[in-house]
């Protein structure tokens, strides 16, 4: 039996959301549009998840190819991007049901805090979050580990219990963001991490019905709406 969580932080891309396409199709974009080479669809799946500007780093640009990438990037992806991307099957019917739990859970995303929320009141999820971080528009507070820690001192300003947290995440940067800030991680399956990535968390859910077993105790009953 998993111990009894005080609230749960969860990632947006590869956790809620499938965004993978909207997301390496505006770095192509970006990528063409400043004459750059374009890595094959599988290694463009490889920045889906940590901050866009350590993507252009990877990639070789200099700090100010990857400024001017950025903007570009922004843009397009504001554009259309943030839209090509759908809420995972079950992971709604997941996420209300903790809700209803009155498990409070925040959002914690490298993606722009401001994205992140039109993607979520796109959805019509927005509502189930007590609060929704993610990274700074000027990308001063993108890491993992900083949003994190920014998220839970808003958790706290706001009386939400902290004494026992959880992240739930697909990467090795979500892994070591929790860790960074105390915080034990349940990886997801589903998403866009590889099996190297898990090391370090306390569980794996193989599917989103999963996680009510982990962060509730208690299986999620079918509803049919998969």
């Amino acid at each position: 039996m998993y111990p009894s969580w005080s609230c749960v932080l969860f990632d947006l891309d590869g956790t809620i959301a499938d965004s993978a396409a909207g997301i390496t199709g505006t770095l192509s974009d970006t990528l063409q549009a400043m004459g750059k080479p374009v890595p094959t669809p599988a290694q463009l799946l490889e920045f889906v998840g940590p901050p866009i500007l350590d993507g252009f780093a990877a990639l070789g640009l200099d700090e100010e190819e990857s400024q001017t990438a950025l903007a570009l990037y922004r843009r397009r992806y504001t554009e259309r991007g943030a839209f090509d991307s759908s809420v995972f099957p079950g992971m709604e019917d997941t996420l209300r049901a903790i809700r209803e739990a009155d498990l409070p859970i925040a959002l914690a995303t490298s993606k722009p805090e401001s994205q992140a929320r039109r993607m979520l009141e796109h959805y019509g999820l927005v509502d189930l979050f007590a609060f929704v971080g993610g990274a700074s528009d000027d990308e001063s507070r993108s890491e993992k580990a900083d949003v994190i820690a920014y998220v839970l001192h808003n958790l706290r300003r706001m009386g939400v219990d902290l004494t026992r947290p959880v992240m739930v995440g697909d990467r090795i940067h979500d892994v070591e963001g929790a860790a960074a800030n105390g915080l034990p991680t349940v990886f997801v399956d589903w998403g866009y991490g590889s099996d190297l990535e898990k090391a370090g968390t306390i569980a794996v859910a193989d599917e989103p019905g999963d996680l009510t077993w982990i962060l509730l105790g208690e299986a999620l009953p079918a509803t049919g709406t998969d």
